[in-house]
């Protein structure tokens, strides 16, 4: 028998509830947050995961007075349980059904609310017989949780348990109403007016006067913590925004918001956004379409990345 051979044998007699056991410490970094999780006690948790270690010949933490963290082939091995598991929890739940599967969404919400929404009834009107159930909030989708299949998400994930699909390069630019615009016919003209500044957004205004060559101001009278705040303000006459063309699109397309400055002035141009689903060999028939269609929407050829640690 080959070595290769002797380990698959060897792999089979390990217990489902060892690799459950070591996925719970593995991800918490705590034998009693796993024994709590579990409905087991600490000691029995430490127990398995020494059996477990023992049965594979491979030690998978690092054990400590006050803590545990996984070894490097623990981290390895931790990442193939866990799309394992996932794997049968998904297959329980799809044989259970006889209709298929819902298509779980979920979305940064200035992205979902800005970009999405308007275009999402060509979706629904193109495919009415996919069960579409869409959430938005500023927390990354738990796919280890079976919680969804699609998130799309502000700023570059970095878990290597996922694909990622990076969307549109968005360029920002400020952004004000028509009346405003009047008043804007050079980027000095700016220092007169009132900045609209979105915290959370990854370029901000510092940065686009910099790439102007500018002096950057030191006071923003209106701050806000979602995209969508911000350009609701620039279309109500509030002021200025650095914003997304992406996201406003709808804006500068019906008129309500327009670029003074766009043809004398330098964008900052990056990758805000991201489509990013767990990893998986068996696809999601209803996911795969809607990654198709939204990277039509895009104008982009359909393509992913995966993640690296």
């Amino acid at each position: 028998m080959t070595e290769q051979n002797s380990l698959i044998q060897q792999l089979r007699r390990v217990p489902l509830s060892s690799l459950r056991v070591f996925e719970s410490a593995g991800r918490s970094g705590s034998f009693i947050q796993a024994a709590q999780e579990l409905g087991i006690s600490a000691s029995a948790v430490s127990h398995s995961i020494r059996k477990l270690e023992e049965s594979i010949d491979i030690q998978l933490f690092e054990r400590t007075t006050r803590e545990v963290n996984l070894t490097a082939k623990g981290r390895l091995l931790m990442e193939h349980v866990q799309r394992g598991l996932e794997e049968m929890q998904r297959g329980f739940v799809l044989a259970k059904t006889e209709d298929p599967p819902p298509l779980r969404l979920h979305t940064a919400p200035s992205f979902g609310m800005q970009w999405l929404m308007p275009r999402l009834s060509r979706f629904v009107q193109a495919y009415p017989s996919i069960d579409l159930r869409f959430s938005a909030s500023t927390d990354y989708a738990q796919f280890e949780n079976d919680d969804f299949d699609l998130d799309i998400v502000y700023g570059e994930p970095r878990s290597s348990l996922i694909e990622k699909v990076p969307l549109a390069v968005e360029h920002l630019t400020p952004l004000c109403s028509p009346d405003l615009a009047k008043s804007i016919r050079t980027p000095q003209d700016l220092y007169e007016h009132r900045l609209i500044q979105c915290d959370v957004q990854m370029l901000q205004w510092k940065g686009w006067f910099e790439a102007n060559h500018l002096m950057s101001p030191h006071h923003y009278a209106l701050r806000f913590d979602r995209s969508i705040m911000a350009i609701a303000a620039a279309t109500s006459g509030m002021g200025v925004v650095l914003e997304s063309t992406l996201l406003a699109q709808t804006e500068l397309e019906n008129g309500t918001l327009v670029a003074p400055l766009r043809a004398a002035t330098h964008d900052i141009q990056y990758i805000g956004h991201y489509l990013v689903y767990p990893k998986r060999r068996t696809r999601h028939e209803a996911a795969e379409v809607f990654k198709k269609w939204l990277l039509d929407e895009l104008g982009l050829r359909p393509t992913s990345v995966t993640a690296q640690p």
